[in-house]
């Protein structure tokens, strides 16, 4: 089962790699600031719904809630 913390996990390595990808199509002139912009903000709204989904981040030192 793929759970939301797996999908935010993934989109928050993704928007790493489109931020480097990015920045070298952009440099060679393959993708506008434009559209390179629009790709992030996209991105990173979806990181920030899955975020909402997911809730506050466990804490790794006390995994048992009490």
């Amino acid at each position: 089962m793929i759970t939301n913390l797996d999908k935010l996990c993934c989109i928050q390595r993704e928007l790493v790699y489109r931020k480097r990808i990015y920045a070298r199509l952009v440099e060679n002139g393959k993708m506008s600031v434009k559209l390179r912009d629009r790709e992030i903000t996209l991105m990173e709204a979806i990181e920030a719904d899955y975020r909402k989904l997911v809730g506050p981040e466990p804490d790794l030192f006390n995994p048992i809630p009490g």
